[in-house]
C-alpha cells in the first residue's frame, strides 16, 4: 500500500478492526476530538450516517468499526483531503460501506435532498473567522476557523439532511455553548445530551459533546464528565477504552 502514498503522506493506525488511515502533516490531521465524537455518536442497524466536513474520513472509519450502521457518507470541500479519505476507504476495503463526496457543507442538502439520513455528525471549525490567529497553512486554517462554513451553516444543513427524529452529533468548544443551543433550536434540532470533556478532573472543560434530535421535545441530559488524564502523561481508563486496547499499549510504551 505504501506505493499509493503521495509525498508527505503517512499511514496511521486507528486501533479498531485493524483499520488504518492516510494522513499528511501539511493538512489537518485528526485529533482526540474526532475520536471522542466517533464514540459519543450512536448509529444502529439500517441507519445511514452523514459526516459533514469529514477531512480524511476518520469519523466514518471509526464509526463503521464501532456501530452497526448500514452506510456512511463523508462530505469534504478540500479535494486533496477527500482524495486521501477515498484512498483510506479503499485501503480498508470499505468501498461498499463508506462513500466520500467532494462538496460544500453549505450546499449539503442540495447534494442530498429528501431528509435521507438518520444520523449526521460534524467536527466543525471551532473558531470564528475573526477569532484568534490563523495557521499559515490555508488547509489547516479551513479546518480550524469558520472560513468556508459557519456554525449556522452546519446546523442548518444538518437539520435539512435529517429525517424526523434523526440525530445530530457534534463536538465543539464550551465557550460557544449558548450560541450552539440557541441556533440548534432555531433549526429544529433539540439538544438532548451534553457531555463535557475535561483535561483533568479539577480543570474546566476544554470540549463539549452534543447530541440533538430533530423535532424532539425539550429535555437535556447532562452526562458525567469525561476526564482525559488521571495525571500528567497518564490517560484515564475511559480514554483507553475509547481508543482501544491496542492503542493503550502504544500510548504507554516508553519513549526513547
Amino acid at each position: 500500500m505504501t506505493e499509493r502514498l503521495l509525498p508527505g503522506e503517512r499511514i496511521d493506525e486507528l486501533y479498531r478492526n485493524g483499520y488504518r488511515i492516510i494522513q499528511n502533516r501539511s493538512f489537518f490531521c485528526f485529533g482526540i476530538d474526532a475520536v471522542l465524537l466517533s464514540d459519543f455518536a450512536k448509529a444502529g442497524s439500517g441507519e445511514t450516517v452523514m459526516d459533514l466536513g469529514t477531512g480524511t474520513g476518520v469519523i466514518p472509519l471509526l464509526m463503521e468499526a464501532k456501530t452497526q450502521a448500514d452506510s456512511f457518507v463523508g462530505l469534504e470541500i478540500q479535494d486533496a483531503s477527500a482524495q486521501m479519505a477515498r484512498r483510506s476507504v479503499a485501503l480498508n476495503r470499505l468501498e461498499d460501506k463508506i462513500t466520500i463526496i467532494t462538496g460544500d457543507i453549505r450546499e449539503a442538502s442540495a447534494l442530498f435532498p429528501g431528509r435521507q439520513f438518520q444520523v449526521v455528525t460534524c467536527n466543525p471549525p471551532y473558531m470564528e473567522n475573526r477569532h484568534g490567529l490563523q495557521n499559515l497553512s490555508r488547509e489547516k486554517a479551513i479546518a480550524r476557523h469558520e472560513i468556508l462554513c459557519s456554525l449556522e451553516d452546519v446546523l442548518r444543513e444538518a437539520s435539512r439532511l435529517l429525517c424526523y427524529h434523526g440525530r445530530f452529533y457534534m463536538i465543539h468548544k464550551p465557550f460557544r455553548l449558548a450560541e450552539i443551543i440557541r441556533k440548534c433550536k432555531q433549526y429544529r434540532l433539540e439538544p438532548k445530551r451534553l457531555r463535557f470533556v475535561h483535561p483533568f478532573v479539577d480543570k474546566e472543560p476544554a470540549m463539549v459533546l452534543i447530541e440533538a434530535v430533530r423535532d424532539a421535545r425539550e429535555r437535556i441530559q447532562v452526562e458525567p464528565p469525561l476526564i482525559v488524564y488521571d495525571a500528567p502523561g497518564k490517560y484515564s481508563e475511559e480514554i483507553y477504552r475509547i481508543y482501544g486496547d491496542n492503542w493503550k499499549e502504544t500510548a504507554d510504551a516508553p519513549r526513547e
